[in-house]
């Protein structure tokens, strides 16, 4: 079958195969020229959250970077006859197929990541995977990168579902569709008291404290772990959407769960820690009131400054210069926290940017922004507009 993309309302419904094993293997070819294993980097990773975005680029940097044997955990649609199965069942082909092919030890386990049961099932692949490798069954590197709109708690069984939304008042704000070009302005309610903690249940950090706690107790962790989950700020701007809305709200849950792990972990010399990470282009980013027109103009400022990063570019950074930098001393921020963030939101970055945004037109939007970078990465995502795929051949959705 032939496979385009399905794009409706800022949503890409469809991906193709071709594309996002090209993607995966650029992104392996990337940490091969930059990474390089060393003295305490990691041997056993586990990345919940394995598929997409900063959770693939983490275990693509800790297996090709560091030699890593390498446990992930996703929920993907597999593909049909007749329907393509989503990006991040594609992603987690190719990375197996990598991982065999460079002699790397993998295993990826697909359900719910939020489940009792999948918690018990990593422990016996900790097990596996530790068995096939030759190395001790203690994982030394946990990444959270969970990214889902829907939680069932698996202590009572009750389903909760976040929202997008302000707190307070009714967020009125100009959002871009990257894939016309078309300014508009996107209006939304407040989250109800409701709303707030459902949100905060299945995007903040209980599951993360939950998941350190089960493979504590099974004897699974090094005395020495390093566990990260992942966290975005932004700029003032997108405060009212993001930082100070029902996100924000569940981000300052997940930065109170790290500081409780790390003082749990920190005991027998382990550590926790939130990654404040830059603006990058996702699966729901062109759907946030905002986002896409600030990311349109970040994108512009932050390539002609020679200082854009994507996903794996990030991580990378995270690796090499922050959690196994040389002399060990993790640099954090006042808070705690690691930031990544701190190229976007540099005085000089963020002064461009805001006067792009107040100076693009209708007329302007194509040049005084990056809208063809954002829809580029958006279509990527998918494994569309990808560089040496052939589009127009016909192909089995079941395989890469």
């Amino acid at each position: 079958m032939l496979i385009k993309p399905m794009v409706r309302n800022s949503i890409c419904l469809n991906s193709h195969p071709k594309g996002c094993a090209a993607v995966v293997e650029q992104q392996i070819a990337y940490v091969k020229r930059h990474l390089s294993a060393g003295a305490g980097t990691p041997k056993l990773a586990l990345v919940i959250g394995c598929s997409t975005g900063y959770g693939l680029a983490s275990r693509i940097a800790a297996g090709f970077g560091y030699g890593a044997a390498t446990i992930g955990v996703s929920f993907e649609k597999p593909a049909s006859v007749i329907k393509s199965g989503t990006p991040g069942y594609y992603n987690n082909m190719a990375f197996e197929r990598a991982a065999a092919h460079g002699g790397l030890v993998a295993k990826t386990l697909d359900g719910d990541a939020f489940s009792n049961e999948m918690k018990v099932a990593v422990v016996d692949a900790v097990k596996e995977v530790a068995g096939t490798a030759g190395i001790p069954a203690k994982i030394d590197l946990v990444v959270y990168s969970l990214a889902s709109p829907v939680r069932t708690d698996p202590r009572d069984g009750v389903m909760y579902r976040s929202v997008i939304k302000p707190i307070g008042a009714v967020y009125s704000g100009k959002t871009l569709d990257v894939m016309t070009g078309r300014f508009s302005v996107a209006s939304t309610e407040p989250a109800s008291v409701d709303e707030i903690a459902a949100t905060v249940k299945v995007m903040g950090g209980e599951d993360w404290e939950l998941w350190i706690d089960a493979l504590d107790k099974a004897g699974v962790l090094s005395l020495a772990v390093r566990t990260v989950a992942y966290t975005y700020i932004g700029p003032e701007l997108s405060w009212a959407i993001y930082k100070n809305g029902t996100i924000g709200r569940a981000k300052e849950d997940l930065e109170r769960a790290s500081n409780a792990i790390n003082a749990r972990l920190a005991i027998n010399g382990g550590a926790a820690w939130v990654s404040v990470n830059k603006a990058v282009v996702t699966r729901a980013s062109a759907v946030i009131p905002i986002i896409p027109f600030y990311v349109a103009c970040l994108f512009k400022v932050m390539k002609e400054k020679g200082i854009h990063e994507g996903c794996i570019e990030q991580i990378t950074r995270l690796y090499k210069d922050r959690l196994y930098v040389a002399g060990g001393i993790v640099p954090l921020d006042d808070a705690r926290r690691i930031r990544l963030d701190d190229w976007e939101m540099r005085n000089d970055v963020q002064a461009a940017v805001i006067a792009r945004m107040e100076g693009v037109t209708d007329e302007t939007v194509f040049i005084a922004t990056d809208i063809a970078g954002f829809k580029h990465d958006f279509l990527e995502v998918h494994g569309f507009d990808v560089s040496g795929v052939d589009y127009d051949a016909d192909i089995d959705p079941s395989t890469i």
